[in-house]
This record gives C-alpha cells, sequence and structure tokens, in this order.
C-alpha cells in the first residue's frame, strides 16, 4: 500500500482526552528503523483512544493488520460500525445533524440531554425504548451514532463515565459541529478492514505480539497533580499501581523481541523529583517531547508541558 497524502489520509472519528492528533509529526522521530523499512507484519495499540496512531501507521507504512484494543466497551463498538456498517452510520449522523443544527441554543439543550438519556439507557439496559424490535445490527448502529453525536457536541469533546458507567458530560457550545463527516468516516473504514477490534484489557493483546510485532501504549496517563486526574474513559480507574503492572507487561512483551513505544505524562512537570517512570521503565530509552494541555477548564492553563515517550530500543 502507498503512502497517504496528510490531506487525503483518514483521521479519528472521535474526539478523544489525551489523542495524539497533534504529536504525529513528533512521533515520526521515535518509531523503530524496522518500520520504516517495512519490516514490521503488525502494529498493536492496546490503549485505542482516538486511533490517530494507528490511522497514520497503517496509511503511511506497509503494516499488513492491526490490532486495537480498549476496555472501553462503547468506543470498541463505534470502531466495530465504522468498520462493518459505515454507510448506515452515515445516514444515521446526517438524519440527527439535520435535525439538530437548525435549533436554538436553549433546544439544542434539551435535544443533547434527550439523547444523552437514550444513549445511557441503550448501553445500561442493551436495548433502547425507541429501538425495539430493530434488528441487533440496527440498534448497534443507533448506538455509535449517538456516541459520535454526543462526542461531537458535549463540552470538549470528552468522554466521562461515572461509577454506574453513565456518561455525563454536559453539552458543549459550538456554532457549527461537524457531527456527520461522512468522507473520513468512509476513509476510516477502509482502513479498519485490516483492523481486529478488542473490547478488553491491554493484557489481552498478548498472543498477538511478537518479534514482527510495532507496540504503542497510550494508557490513562498519570494525572500531574491530585486535581488533574482525568482517567475515566471507563468506570474505572488507572492508578501508580496499574501503571506498575503495565510496566511488567511491557518488560514481557520485550522479552517477546517487540519493538515497544509508550507515551505518559512528565511527573518532573510538577515535581522535578519525581523519579516515578525512570524506576519503573530503568534500563529502557527514555525521551521527552512537549505537547500542549487540552483538557482544562481555563484555557489559559492549556500551555505546552513535556510529555514521555518510552522505547525499548534507539530510535533513528
Amino acid at each position: 500500500m502507498g503512502k497517504v497524502t496528510e490531506t487525503k489520509r483518514a483521521k479519528p472519528f472521535v474526539k478523544w482526552a489525551g489523542g495524539k492528533t497533534q504529536l504525529l509529526g513528533t512521533f515520526r522521530q521515535f518509531y523503530p528503523a524496522a518500520l520504516h523499512r517495512g519490516e514490521i507484519d503488525r502494529y498493536i495499540e492496546p490503549f485505542a483512544g482516538s486511533g490517530a496512531v494507528l490511522l497514520y501507521i497503517m496509511q503511511q507504512h506497509p503494516v499488513r493488520e492491526a490490532f486495537i484494543a480498549d476496555v472501553n466497551p462503547a468506543l470498541t463498538a463505534a470502531y466495530t460500525v465504522v468498520r462493518e456498517n459505515v454507510e448506515q452510520l452515515i445516514d444515521f449522523l446526517a438524519a440527527i445533524e439535520k435535525e439538530y443544527l437548525p435549533l436554538n441554543e436553549k433546544e439544542r439543550r434539551k435535544f443533547f440531554y434527550t439523547q444523552r438519556d437514550r444513549y445511557n439507557r441503550m448501553v445500561v439496559e442493551g436495548e433502547d425504548s425507541g429501538a425495539r424490535g430493530l434488528k441487533r445490527d440496527r440498534r448497534d448502529v443507533n448506538q455509535a451514532g449517538l456516541f459520535q453525536f454526543l462526542n461531537r457536541t458535549c463540552y470538549n469533546g470528552l468522554y466521562r463515565v461515572n461509577r454506574a458507567g453513565l456518561f455525563n458530560v454536559p453539552p458543549g457550545s459550538y456554532k457549527k459541529p461537524r457531527i456527520c463527516n461522512a468522507k473520513n468516516l468512509r476513509a476510516v473504514s477502509q482502513v479498519l478492514q485490516r483492523t481486529t477490534i478488542l473490547r478488553g484489557d491491554y493484557r489481552d493483546c498478548a498472543r498477538y505480539i511478537d518479534k514482527k510485532s510495532f507496540v504503542y501504549f497510550d494508557p490513562p496517563y498519570r494525572p500531574l497533580s491530585p486535581t488533574a486526574s482525568f482517567t475515566s474513559y471507563s468506570s474505572a480507574s488507572f492508578s501508580d499501581r496499574d501503571q506498575a503492572k503495565l510496566a511488567a507487561f511491557y518488560r514481557a512483551m520485550d522479552q517477546k523481541g517487540a519493538l515497544l513505544m509508550l507515551s505518559n505524562s512528565n511527573p518532573r512537570n510538577t515535581d522535578t523529583g519525581d523519579s516515578f517512570f525512570d524506576q519503573l521503565y530503568q534500563g529502557y530509552c527514555i525521551h521527552t517531547v512537549h505537547a500542549r494541555r487540552l483538557i482544562n477548564s481555563r484555557s489559559d492553563r492549556r500551555g505546552l508541558i513535556s510529555e514521555l515517550i518510552i522505547t525499548n530500543y534507539i530510535p533513528d
């Protein structure tokens, strides 16, 4: 497969906290030489998120197949619908966009909360009260469509759930949000034809990882302060203990001979003496890059901060 130009390539179809679109240019410096030489058969991303890195690599490099996983069932369900029922999804999104955009601000808020309630019923109960009698694939399309509608119209494009697993982000205030981008959805669907989508823990990827694999880990970032935590992509949190378990998994996959790359926050942004990741990943290459903080209620606090990229190889 030839390289795809920057203007034509598929891009993430969801906005996602911690998405790596802004870092794609930086990441190129840290990919393994084997990827550039076309020696990687399989790309694996155990924390799928927005899929920015997946889409870039699968279009810019001759990788035969990809595997992605995520603990968020709504996200993996949306990926599956984009792969298998993209035209039905486009029809759903076009209809809801046509209904939503002409509304005034008050009407939009009411419409948003109605769709949020509908979405939460589908997720928790497995069936929408307004979709009884529909075939399973149609219900899946409706749920994925509502997922994307909420993602495009909620505050800051966040995906956050409470302990009961209910989506609880309030509406945003966008003048003309792009709810249905049919061209991009079709492009993403094409990439996903070569992608296996797993719903589950990152450890479920272990069986697919071998010495011909390149694995990129993008876990929930370790918070820089007690009030800066945002790990509620699912109803479970990701603690320091979980970070340590992930580091142990990283070492185990290193023993398989796979090429590994992991990103996380840099605790030295707020505490110069915090060596948490230096200790967890001792013996590996730890690089520092800069990214713009996007998740903050105050725009004046969305400045550049440093992040870590950890590899088990020396970048070319």
